[in-house]
């Protein structure tokens, strides 16, 4: 018989903000009828043919000012588990593919959310290419002269690395060709993304929440003043939101691809109806914050879908 244990992949529990963090939220509402158990992908192996995670059992807790208390620590057999949660932040580096790959020798005994090969294959802005038209103009590159004459023709753009994440290292070049900012960002990521600026992101963008293939719930993400970066951890202030029929539309169209590509979960983002090629499947956020603002329990919703 399988253990009632949830398994957390993630970041230590201490760099967490139960404010807003997504992975207390699903935690703290499936505590009630399973024991969690937490690791980091550092301490993940494959030892004697079994995948073993050296971390320990806790318990999390809004009203503890600590936010979680350590019940006891050991070594555990993850295949004991029924479901583990990947949730640790990118950058989405040579760790984080190869505990794909460890995970992938028990994905048939443990549902993972989401599943290794399939975050593995999806690489969170690269698999946009597949629904570029409905994008704003965009390129993937390190040729600087194919950056010029696409700032030449868009006049503004956004550059961005392919696997960072929380709007870090993403620039806005305007006005005059920036070339040593942008071989800089060349020479730290290699690839880079980069997009024609829509300015109506002072207004915001939406994050729209994507749980079994079905569309949950969105939140606006309105920068603060003289930003361009939509980000909660940039200084964003969230508002909620209700989808245009055009976001709809491709919303349906996103949920339905990535729950046949074993996307249980995943959080896409809009600005000015257009999407803006961050498909959100290595650890999507935000339910904490649309349930402050809607009281929407969308973990509820997470774990009923799962028949935990």
């Amino acid at each position: 018989m399988i253990n009632k244990i949830v398994a957390i992949q993630g970041n230590h529990p201490k760099k967490l903000n139960p404010i807003s963090d997504t992975t207390i939220f699903l935690a703290n509402e499936i505590q009630k009828k399973y024991k969690i158990f937490y690791y980091e992908p550092k301490n993940l192996s494959i030892i004697n043919n079994d995948v073993i995670a050296k971390g320990y059992f806790l318990k999390f807790n809004y009203l503890n000012k600590k936010k979680y208390k350590i019940i006891r620590y050991q070594s555990l057999n993850l295949a004991k588990c029924k479901f583990l949660l990947i949730r640790q932040d990118p950058p989405f580096n040579l760790e984080y593919i190869s505990t794909t790959y460890i995970l992938d020798k028990i994905k048939h005994n443990v549902k993972i959310i989401n599943n290794p090969t399939s975050i593995r294959n999806i690489s969170e802005k690269l698999y946009s290419v597949f629904f570029h038209k409905f994008m704003p103009k965009t390129i993937f590159t390190k040729d600087i002269n194919e950056i010029k004459k696409f700032y030449k023709k868009n006049k503004k753009i956004i550059i961005k690395p392919i696997h960072s994440y929380g709007g870090n290292d993403i620039h806005l070049i305007k006005n005059s060709f920036n070339k040593k900012k942008i071989l800089n960002s060349i020479k730290k990521h290699g690839h880079i993304m980069c997009q024609k600026f829509l300015p109506k992101i002072k207004y915001g963008d939406k994050r729209v929440f994507l749980i079994n293939g079905k569309i949950c719930g969105s939140i606006s993400r309105v920068p603060k003043k003289g930003s361009y970066l939509s980000n909660m951890s940039k200084g964003a202030k969230p508002i909620l939101t209700k989808l245009t029929k055009k976001e709809k539309k491709i919303s349906n169209i996103l949920a339905k691809t990535l729950i046949k590509e074993n996307i249980y979960f995943a959080g896409i983002d809009f600005i000015d109806q257009k999407l803006n090629g961050d498909i959100n499947v290595t650890s999507p956020t935000g339910l904490k914050t649309y349930y402050d603002l809607s009281k929407i329990n969308l973990a509820n919703i997470f774990w009923k879908g799962l028949k935990a």
